[in-house]
């Protein structure tokens, strides 16, 4: 019984990441991978996001500081981001980085400054319904061991 509560609370927060244009398709295709042989591989992809994420918006963050902003660089690690938003459906990440690098192409310190600053408020929003929704998955499965005891 807490095992099907459970598992409609995390259907309904995946949806709402939908509904909000958080997710897109690309996470169903990213869930489709999961088996019984790999029940932790979406975690696991996401903990891998959100390392490389928090490791690229540091030193976007530290590249952007910068007396003189290398806005190559700056791109190349946007661009990065992008790639690895896309790979886990992260839409509203990936738009953001299609703005930053925008911005990084006008050479223009002020937008790409924005743009980080909306590129983090995404992803911390996203990390946070991502660690709600890995959290219930893992009591989900928690449950269905004990019951199959």
């Amino acid at each position: 019984m807490a095992s099907m509560l459970l598992k409609e609370q995390l259907n309904d927060l995946v949806n709402s990441m939908f509904r909000e244009g958080l997710l897109d398709e690309q996470f169903t295709q990213l869930q489709m991978l999961q088996d019984a042989n790999n029940p932790g591989f979406v975690a696991e992809v996401i903990a891998l996001f959100c390392d490389d994420s928090e490791r690229i918006l540091a030193e976007l963050t530290k590249s952007l500081e910068q007396a003189v902003v290398d806005y190559q660089k700056a791109d190349a690690y946007v661009h990065q981001l992008k790639g690895s938003s896309s790979s886990v459906g992260a839409q509203r990440i990936k738009l953001a980085c299609v703005e930053f690098r925008h911005f990084c192409e006008e050479n223009n310190r002020e937008g790409c400054l924005q743009a980080l600053h909306g590129l983090k408020h995404e992803y911390f929003n996203l990390r946070s319904k991502f660690e709600a929704m890995v959290q219930m998955e893992q009591k989900i499965s928690a449950i269905d061991a004990k019951q199959q005891k």
